[in-house]
C-alpha cells in the first residue's frame, strides 16, 4: 500500500528531521531549490489554471532602446510587466546597489497599463529609487547585460547563426537583475493588497512573475538586436539554447537578515519542505513512475552540476563534494528500491551516512521532485500571518522559560560570549542605502547602532539574567524588573509554537558566512548556479531550464 498524505498524518511526524539538525548555517547553505520553490509553484499554477501570455507594446529603436509590456492573463486578473532598454554607457554598468543607471528597468503593473501609465512609468521606473511609482506598480526592478554573452548572441544570430552553446552555459543568462523590489518598497503596492489573491498568497509570488517575464524580454531584445544587425540573414535562438538561459542576479547582505527578521515564515518555509520529505519517507512502496521520476531528477541534477561554475574557493569544493555524491546516489540507484520496507525512508537514512551536507540537500530535492500529488499541496502552507500581534504570556513561569530557552535555544546558551571571536561582527542600518550591513566589532565605529540580529547572545544573556529568580516566580514578573529582555521573550514564545523559525547559529561570530542565509533564501526563491564572489555576496540564476511564456501548456512542461 502506498501512503498517501491524509493517511500519513498519523506516521508522518516520526520522519521529520529535528530543526537541531535543520537550522544550522552550514546545512542552509547548502539548499536546493525544490518543486515546492516559488518559481515553480507559480509556473504550475499558471500552466494548470490555463493563463495566457502576450506582448501588446514593443517600441525599440535600432539600438533596442524603448519599452515593452508583457501580459500574463489569468482566469481573474491580468498583471503586466513594463520593460525599458536603456543606452547605458559601458563605465555606468555595475551591480551596486549604489548604481544610478542600468541596461533595463522594469515595474510589474497591476492590470494592464494605458498609454497615459506607460508614460507615467517611463518618466519615473529608469530613476528607480529616485523615482515614485504608485500602488498600480507590485514591483520595481533594473537589471544589467551579461555583455560578453549578450553581444556573442547578437552576433551570431545577425549571421544567420547559433550561438556557441558553451559560451551560454559559462555564464547562463542574457541579464543580471540587481534589486526585485516589491512589497511596497518605493510607492508599490503592500502586500495586503495581494495577499488575499489566490495567485499571489504565496511569498514572493509578484517578484517571481516579474523576473520569469524579464527572461522573455532578454531573448526578445537580443533577437531584435540581431535582425536590426543582420537584416534578412539574421535567425531566431534556437528552442533548446534559449531554454539554458536564465536571468541571472547578484545578491548582498542586504537580503540576509530578512530570514531573522521573520521567524514566522522562515518557519513556513522551513517546515513545508520537511513535512514534504517526511511524507516521501513515510512511503511504504515505490512506485514505478516514481522511480522512474527520481532517476530523471538525478539525470537533471548531473546536468546542472555539469554547467555549474564558480570561481569561490567554498563553492568549488562543494562542487567536488556536489559531484562525487551525485556518482554516488546514481551507483546506490543501481539497486534500489530492492524488496525492503519504506525504501524512500531507506534511501535518505543511506544519505544522511554517506554524503555530504551538499549531496543531502541535493538528494532531498530529489526525492520530492516525483511526488508531486503527494506534497505540491503544502505550497499553500508556505505564507504567514506576520501582521498578527504576539502578545507575550506574562503567566509562564520561570521555570518553564528556562526549559524553553534551554530547548530551543541551547546552543546559543552554551556559548561563550567572553570569547572576541563570538561577538565579533554586528548587523547594522547603511546610511547611504538604507540597507544592512554587516561591521566589525572590534575594528570599526557604530555598535552602538547595533541591529536584533544577534538572537542567540539576546538569548543568552536572557538565560542569564533569569538567574537567582525563583521557579515559581512569573515571566510578567521577570519583564517588569528586565524590560530590555521582552524582545527574546516574544522571541522565545514564536519558536516554542514554531520550531523551524530559529537559526541555530551565532549570526556574530567571527566565522559566520553571509552566504549561507543567501543561499537558503535563494533556493527557496528557485535559484541555481551559486557562485559566490566574497562571503556577503553572490551570483545566481533562475528560470533555467523552465518553459517560456509562449510554451506554457498544461501538458508535459516540467513545472
Amino acid at each position: 500500500m502506498t501512503v498517501t498524505a491524509k493517511d500519513a498524518a498519523g506516521n508522518v511526524a516520526s520522519f521529520r528531521r529535528d530543526p537541531a539538525e535543520v537550522m544550522r548555517l552550514a546545512r542552509m547553505g547548502s539548499a536546493h531549490p525544490t518543486r515546492l520553490s516559488f518559481l515553480r509553484v507559480l509556473l504550475r499554477r499558471m500552466r494548470d489554471e490555463g493563463w495566457r501570455f502576450d506582448r501588446p507594446v514593443w517600441e525599440m529603436d535600432a539600438k533596442g532602446v524603448g519599452r515593452a509590456v508583457y501580459r500574463a492573463i489569468g482566469p481573474e486578473r491580468t498583471y503586466s510587466l513594463v520593460a525599458f532598454a536603456h543606452d547605458l554607457p559601458a563605465d555606468m554598468r555595475s551591480d551596486r546597489v549604489i548604481a544610478t543607471a542600468w541596461d533595463a528597468t522594469f515595474a510589474l503593473f497591476d492590470g494592464t497599463p494605458s498609454t497615459a501609465d506607460l508614460d507615467r512609468l517611463q518618466a519615473n521606473v529608469p530613476l528607480q529609487e529616485a523615482g515614485r511609482i504608485a500602488e498600480s506598480e507590485l514591483s520595481l526592478s533594473r537589471a544589467n547585460r551579461s555583455v560578453r554573452l549578450f553581444d556573442h548572441i547578437v552576433s551570431r544570430l545577425a549571421e544567420g547563426e547559433q550561438p556557441d552553446a558553451a559560451e551560454i552555459d559559462a555564464v547562463g543568462y542574457l541579464m543580471r537583475t540587481t534589486a526585485v523590489y516589491g512589497s511596497g518598497k518605493f510607492g508599490a503596492a503592500d502586500r495586503s493588497v495581494l495577499a488575499w489573491r489566490p495567485e499571489m498568497k504565496g511569498p514572493f509570488q509578484a517578484e517571481m512573475l516579474s523576473v520569469w517575464l524579464t527572461r522573455a524580454f532578454t531573448v526578445d531584445l537580443v533577437e531584435h538586436l540581431a535582425a536590426q544587425k543582420g537584416g534578412t540573414k539574421a535567425v531566431r535562438l534556437a528552442p533548446d539554447l534559449r531554454r539554458r538561459l536564465g536571468v541571472g542576479n547578484s545578491t548582498g547582505l542586504g537580503m540576509a537578515p530578512f530570514l531573522i527578521r521573520h521567524p514566522m515564515l522562515l518557519n513556513n518555509w522551513v517546515a513545508s519542505r520537511e513535512e514534504a520529505l517526511a511524507r516521501v519517507r513515510a512511503q511504504e512502496s515505490a512506485g514505478a513512475a516514481e522511480v522512474a521520476g527520481l532517476r530523471a531528477a538525478l539525470d537533471a541534477a548531473r546536468a546542472n552540476h555539469a554547467h555549474w561554475r564558480s570561481e569561490h574557493p567554498i563553492q568549488i569544493e562543494k562542487l567536488a563534494d556536489l559531484g562525487g555524491d551525485l556518482d554516488r546516489i546514481g551507483e546506490y540507484l543501481e539497486t534500489w528500491p530492492g524488496a525492503g520496507a519504506r525504501p524512500w525512508d531507506a534511501l535518505w537514512r543511506w544519505g544522511a551516512e554517506t554524503l555530504t551536507l551538499e549531496g543531502q540537500e541535493a538528494l532531498l530535492a530529489m526525492m520530492l521532485e516525483p511526488h508531486g500529488a503527494l506534497i505540491d499541496g503544502l505550497a499553500d502552507c508556505m505564507d504567514a500571518e506576520e501582521g498578527a500581534i504576539h502578545r507575550i504570556d506574562g503567566s509562564m513561569s520561570v521555570s518553564a522559560t528556562r526549559a524553553a530557552l534551554a530547548g530551543h535555544y541551547g546552543w546559543a546558551i552554551d556559548t561563550d560570549y567572553a570569547d572576541r571571536s563570538q561577538i565579533a561582527r554586528f548587523w547594522y542600518v547603511s546610511e547611504e542605502k538604507l540597507e544592512p550591513r554587516l561591521g566589525e566589532r572590534f575594528e570599526e565605529d557604530g555598535a552602538e547602532r547595533e541591529l536584533p540580529l544577534c538572537i542567540g547572545w539576546l538569548a543568552a544573556d536572557m538565560a542569564r539574567a533569569l538567574d537567582g529568580w525563583k521557579g515559581e516566580d512569573s515571566l510578567a514578573a521577570f519583564l517588569l524588573a528586565h524590560p530590555e529582555h521582552r524582545f527574546m521573550a516574544r522571541r522565545l514564545q514564536m519558536a516554542m509554537r514554531h520550531p523551524y523559525a530559529e537559526v541555530r547559529d551565532n549570526l556574530i561570530a567571527s566565522d559566520m558566512l553571509p552566504i549561507d542565509l543567501l543561499r537558503c533564501k535563494l533556493a527557496y526563491f528557485g535559484a541555481t548556479h551559486f557562485d559566490p564572489r566574497s562571503d556577503r555576496w553572490v551570483r545566481i540564476a533562475l528560470c533555467q531550464g523552465m518553459p517560456y511564456p509562449d510554451e506554457m501548456t498544461k501538458e508535459g512542461e516540467r513545472a
